[in-house]
Formats: C-alpha cells, sequence, structure tokens
C-alpha cells in the first residue's frame, strides 16, 4: 500500500511540513509560502462561537425502539408499530457554563434527542428535570445573564444568581430540584431526561392529546454529593464524557425507557393548574405514565466536533403527529434554538451530516439555495421557486398536527387562571417527598450559596419563598443561613 500523500487545501502536494519558507537559512519568512499562511489562516478559523447555554455537551448514536401500542394517540409513523427502530443521536450538556467547564458540577443537564425519522427530523429538546426557573421566554436572556459570569468580576456571583430568583418566585420548584441530591448526576447515563414542556400529539382521526415524555434511565439513578463533585471535577474535568465514551466503547450501551403522560386536549382548559406552566408537573395520579419504546446508545461519534459541536437541535422540528403547545417557553424556542443555529453554524448547517434528514435522499427537498457554505448543488433544470412547472416538490396540504384554538385580544398577558396556580405548593410537595437526609442536604446546599449573598433584602426575599412552600422548608434554610452569615 503506497503512502498518502500530504497536501495544500487545494490538492497540491506539501514538499515540507516542518519547515517554513525563508529568504535564506537565517532570513525572515516569505509571504510566498502558502502552505505556511494556510496553515496559521485555518487554525485561527477552527472554532466556531460556542452555544450560549449547553456549551460543554457529549454525545452518543443509538436507536429508539417502540415497545408498546401509541397509535391511538399520535399518528406519527416512527411510533407505529412495535418493533419499528428508528435511528437517533443525543446531546448530553450542562447548562450555564462555557465549553471549557466541568462535568461534576450543580447544574441542570441537557438531553436532546434527534430522531432520523422517514418522515424527517424530530428534535426533542429537554433536560434532565421535568421543570424549569421560569415561564415566560421574555425572562429568558435576563435569567442566563444572572447565571453566567459576571461582566466586571469574570465569574459567576452569587448575588446574581439570587437576586433573580428572589424576583422570580416562580423558580422555587426548579431551585429545589437543583439543590437536592439531583443536582449533580455521578454521569450523564445515571439520569433520567425529560421532555419537560407539554408537547401535542394528533392520532390519524384528527384528535389532539397534550404529552409529556419521561425518560428513565435503565441503569438506575446516581447522584453525586456537592463534596463528591468538588473532588471528581478536580480529578477529572471531563467526567462524564469519559464515563459515556468509555462505556459504549466497552459494550455496555446506555438505556433510557420512554414514558408519557397523555392528556386529553380537553382537560386543558379546566385543570387545576395552567398545564403548559413549564414550572410546574403532572402528577401521576391524575395522568400515569404510559410506556413507549427504548433509547439506547451504541456508537461513539468519530468526531466530536464535526458531530456533537456541530449537532444542531430545534424543537420546532416536528414531523406528522406531533406539534407544539402554547406553553410560552416552548413557543419561545421554536424561534430561538433554530436561530442560534444559524449564528453559529451558518444556515446551511442542516446540509451537515450530523443535522441532516435521512427521510430524503440526497437531504431535505425544498427551494432554499445558497448562502455560506452551501453543498445542496442542483441539477441545472432544478428551479428555486414555488409553485413551477418542472415537477418541482410540492406540499401536502395536510397539517402536521391538529390546530389550536385561540381567542381574545392581542397583547401581553399573564396566563390563564386556574384554581391552583401558584409558585410554591410543587417545590412544597417535592420537599415533603424527601427522606431526612436529602432535606439536609438541600437545606445544606441552598445555605450555602444563599449566605454569600451581600445584600439582606436578596436573602429575605428568597428566604419567603421556601417558607411559602413549605413551613419546615423555609424554617430550616433560613436559621442554615442565619448560622453561616452569623460565623
Amino acid at each position: 500500500m503506497s503512502q498518502r500523500v500530504l497536501t495544500t487545501e487545494s490538492g497540491a502536494p506539501v514538499a515540507d511540513n516542518q519547515n517554513s519558507a525563508s529568504a535564506g537559512v537565517g532570513g525572515p519568512l516569505l509571504l510566498q509560502d502558502q502552505h505556511l499562511l494556510e496553515k496559521l489562516a485555518r487554525f485561527n478559523r477552527e472554532r466556531i462561537p460556542e452555544r450560549v447555554v449547553h456549551a460543554r455537551g457529549s454525545g452518543a448514536y443509538g436507536y429508539f425502539e417502540v415497545t408498546d401500542d401509541v397509535t391511538a394517540y399520535t399518528s406519527a409513523d416512527f411510533l407505529g408499530a412495535v418493533g419499528k427502530r428508528t435511528e437517533t443521536f443525543l446531546r448530553f450538556s450542562t447548562v450555564a457554563d462555557s465549553l471549557g467547564g466541568a462535568d461534576a458540577v450543580r447544574d441542570p443537564r441537557g438531553f436532546a434527542v434527534k430522531f432520523y425519522t422517514e418522515e424527517g427530523n424530530y428534535d426533542l429538546v429537554g433536560n434532565n428535570t421535568p421543570v424549569f426557573f421560569i415561564k415566560d421566554p421574555i425572562k429568558f436572556p435576563d435569567f442566563i445573564h444572572s447565571q453566567k459570569r459576571d461582566p466586571f468580576t469574570g465569574k459567576q456571583e452569587p448575588d446574581n444568581v439570587w437576586d433573580f430568583w428572589a424576583h422570580a418566585p416562580e423558580a422555587t420548584h426548579q431551585v429545589t430540584w437543583l439543590m437536592g441530591d439531583r443536582g449533580i448526576p455521578a454521569s450523564y447515563r445515571h439520569m433520567n431526561g425529560y421532555g419537560s414542556h407539554t408537547y401535542q400529539w394528533t392520532n390519524a382521526q384528527g384528535e389532539a392529546f397534550f404529552v409529556k415524555y419521561h425518560f428513565k434511565t435503565n441503569q438506575g439513578i446516581r447522584c453525586l454529593s456537592a463534596e463528591q463533585g468538588a473532588e471528581l471535577a478536580g480529578k477529572d474535568a471531563n467526567s462524564h464524557q469519559t464515563d459515556l465514551l468509555q462505556a459504549i466503547e466497552r459494550g455496555v450501551n446506555p438505556s433510557w425507557t420512554l414514558h408519557v403522560q397523555i392528556m386529553p386536549a380537553a382537560d386543558a382548559a379546566n385543570y387545576r393548574f395552567n398545564p403548559f406552566d413549564l414550572t410546574k408537573v403532572w402528577p401521576h395520579s391524575d395522568y400515569p405514565l404510559q410506556r413507549v419504546g427504548r433509547l439506547v446508545l451504541d456508537r461513539n461519534p468519530d468526531n466530536v466536533f464535526a458531530e456533537v459541536e456541530q449537532s444542531a437541535f430545534s424543537p420546532n422540528n416536528f414531523v406528522p403527529g406531533i406539534g407544539p403547545s402554547p406553553d410560552k417557553m416552548l413557543q419561545g424556542r421554536l424561534f430561538a434554538y433554530a436561530d442560534a443555529h444559524r449564528y453559529r453554524l451558518g444556515v446551511n448547517h442542516t446540509q451537515l451530516a450530523v443535522n441532516a434528514p435521512k427521510a430524503v435522499p440526497g437531504g431535505a427537498d425544498n427551494y432554499g439555495r445558497d448562502g455560506l457554505m452551501a453543498t445542496n448543488a442542483y441539477g441545472r433544470d432544478r428551479r428555486n421557486y414555488e409553485p413551477n412547472s418542472y415537477d418541482g416538490p410540492t406540499e401536502t396540504g395536510k397539517p402536521l398536527s391538529a390546530p389550536l384554538a385561540v381567542n381574545g385580544h392581542t397583547g401581553t398577558h399573564e396566563a390563564p387562571a386556574h384554581t391552583k396556580d401558584d409558585d410554591f405548593y410543587q417545590a412544597g410537595e417535592l420537599y415533603r417527598l424527601m427522606s431526612a437526609d436529602e432535606k439536609s442536604r438541600l437545606v445544606a446546599n441552598i445555605a450555602g450559596g444563599l449566605s454569600q449573598v451581600s445584600r439582606d433584602d436578596v436573602v429575605e426575599k428568597n428566604l419567603a419563598h421556601f417558607h411559602a412552600a413549605d413551613a419546615d422548608y423555609g424554617k430550616r434554610v433560613e436559621e442554615a443561613v442565619r448560622a453561616l452569615r452569623d460565623s
């Protein structure tokens, strides 16, 4: 077998890759050294803007297999037959820190699944928590600013973190999740994933249902204490990436069982709280979990940059039988995620292998043309407008999901009133479900952060939220904070 020849970007052979061309043995370098200039210029451009959130991530390929019949609720083809398998790509991530951050930190985890279905790509963008900190996307930039590095100090500041939460009582439920044991998963394999948002399923008869997704880990839940997390992060900042990579390489393929909660669409208007509020869960006693299938990861990416860093998930990538709900946070993300990828990767990011749909040979079949890094070259007889008289692709006339009824006047509105629409009840329910040891660790984690806040009024506002959730919860947090601030 002949030795492969190193070439320039234009394909010309490289004579010397160890020494730059110079004017004489000790003279200055030459501008005509195309190989040197090309290498340096390319090196300067190898990185792309990192994600504003979910920057630090890991990913793997696998498949989703249907185990239970859900055709009464959705006409989605990839869910249409027991035993049907669909190729998937799953990206895990932390949320607040930058690309170089450690894995074993207290932070929500992203859990984004791309299903390469025969009807197009379906992206399910979720977290390892069933709820979130806010319920309206207009607050999202402010929330993230409060959690990211401070512009002056260059690090995450307790003053900023807790000041935002002091002004966002709806965050109390998610703060209780985050500061509890599940705030630091032992690995990506040992945590659940949730769609978090409410979505709409539509069956073949046009009946609509609202659903929530629950991916239950088959490896069991394992978490780290604050001390264990700090120790692991110091030993291996890439601990979760290492664990996922090595497990799959050993053939120990992680898996999750997908369950859904299903609410008939007619129930939503009179449910006791707003079912589209991302800060709340649906009690399983009202809408029990129904098993759907199994998600398995069995193949690592060959190139982390090309396949994990350049992977793009957009919650507006639906397939027939699945659509959005009036969940305000979901509605905002329908735009924000896709727009972020257009900024980071360019308008043609869907042509990258990890993002390209497999439903149609050659990728998406539409009239999008040109733009940076366009690779979808078409023959000379392919028009780029519609309708046309040249056998170009045409619309089906069939909506992906059932229509949502709307009414009222345009303007800014608070969510419709429901009987149990307070910001604290479910946080209190979560606290009361915890064991004595879990409660002690939760209180210690909250107090450790809140005691560092410099403003007394911010501390008091946050304490009021925990008191409103549960009297014992509030009392214990207050005592712990006072003790740390007085020490």
